[in-house]
């Protein structure tokens, strides 16, 4: 599943706010995100274990495993696995990938979630992409304002 949208704000900044200041922002979007704390390793280094609360319908948890950080001269990627939390419960694999395109002044933030559901009574997860991209409103707004 995948949706983009375009920010007015620095690519570079949203990016940098995703690899080494997650933590940061429960501020920024306080509604869906409780706290973000780092499990082991260092922020924005691959090998890490990062711990979010956020409210999706009900306060939840992950655990996610940054997998894979790729820095591009224009296109910047990362690879979040969710390694233990709500989301397993449902699904027996769960990937989230932030893309920022930066070209000239305009900005794309990309959002893929790649999924295997446990059975096919699990929905798709439409309502946490909207969430996603709602976190990114609310990140872009922060640094409008």
């Amino acid at each position: 599943m995948v949706r983009s949208i375009e920010i007015k704000s620095d690519g570079d900044v949203f990016h940098e706010i995703f690899r080494d200041r997650p933590h940061h922002i429960s501020t920024m979007s306080p509604t869906y995100i409780q706290g973000v704390d780092l499990h082991d390793g260092d922020w924005g280094k691959v090998g890490s274990v990062i711990f979010w609360n956020y409210t999706h319908g009900k306060l939840n948890s992950a655990i996610i495993f940054l997998r894979d950080a790729i820095l591009l001269q224009l296109v910047k990627l990362e690879l979040r696995n969710v390694i233990e939390g709500d989301l397993m419960e449902l699904y027996k694999s769960f990937v989230l990938t932030v893309h920022v395109d930066t070209v000239e002044k305009n900005n794309l933030v990309t959002w893929t979630l790649e999924y295997e559901k446990k059975n096919e009574s699990v929905p798709d997860p439409e309502s946490l992409m909207e969430f996603c991209l709602q976190v990114t409103k609310d990140i872009e707004t922060h640094h409008l304002n």
